[in-house]
């Protein structure tokens, strides 16, 4: 049979409501993860490099932690979100903190009003991976209306070959379950790749990491720790062979100039 996707987004709307009902509050605060967050929120400032006033598009933008870090450098960012509790969050912490030129809407991105041309970056943090086949090639054809000439698009999602996916599964299968539905498919970066490319894309992928992001999901509050293995990975991402075990995937994806 084949899967409804009605169902399919349900199940993810419902998945991340309980995500989202404190616990991920609490997570996503901790030491460990808050280094992991401002340590892609660098790397993404230096490999997209946004220009002045940029406007900003993320998908699946959570609880907007994120997404408020990223204010600094741009005009304006839009987060979508399926879940209300997401984006309640969202729209609370910004209030919060006075942020002004983020603002965060409770839709998916194919029933958003998105106009043409409208974007300098799209992000997708953690998000592709939450898309079947057939919706991923239907977001990369999106995303390439919804960018300027010259945008591009950046992701970060878990690898379908991860060595660290394999073992949390057979060592600590409860709490990988937590984090996970069962709709998700980790990405195979060739493949994800080419999906850009035939949507127009001029695409890259590299492995952004192997053991500093599981680490910090596991042991949040160790923000040494999260440390020292972000060094580690630096020279473990490198190593021929190897890093096709890393654990998360990087994509670029620039679309034609002007």
């Amino acid at each position: 049979m084949v899967p409804d996707p009605a169902d399919n987004l349900a199940r993810e709307r419902d998945h991340h409501d309980r995500l989202y009902s404190g616990f991920a509050q609490a997570h996503f605060a901790k030491p460990a993860v808050a280094a992991f967050r401002r340590h892609y929120a660098r790397r993404f400032a230096r490999r997209v490099r946004p220009p002045a006033g940029a406007r900003i598009l993320s998908a699946g933008c959570g609880i907007g932690d994120f997404e408020l870090l990223l204010a600094p450098l741009a005009a304006e960012i839009l987060g979508i979100d399926l879940s209300p509790l997401a984006i309640e969050e969202a729209r609370a912490a910004a209030a919060r903190q006075g942020v002004r030129n983020v603002r965060f809407e409770c839709t998916g991105y194919a029933s958003a009003a998105l106009p043409a041309g409208a974007f300098d970056v799209v992000l997708a943090k953690f998000f592709l991976h939450h898309l079947g086949p057939a919706a991923l090639e239907d977001f990369a054809l999106r995303a390439r209306v919804w960018l300027k000439p010259g945008g591009c698009l950046y992701a970060l999602d878990p690898s379908r070959f991860r060595l660290t996916g394999a073992l949390g599964r057979l060592l600590i299968p409860a709490r990988m379950a937590r984090f996970q539905t069962e709709d998700e498919a980790p990405v195979d970066a060739r493949r994800l790749r080419r999906v850009f490319e035939q949507a127009g894309f001029q695409a890259e992928t590299r492995m952004y990491d192997f053991v500093s992001t599981p680490l910090a999901g596991l042991f949040p509050s160790w923000r040494s720790g999260y440390h020292l293995a972000r060094a580690a990975d630096e020279i473990l991402v490198r190593l021929p062979g190897l890093s096709f075990f890393g654990s998360n995937v990087e994509l670029l994806a620039r679309a034609p100039g002007a």
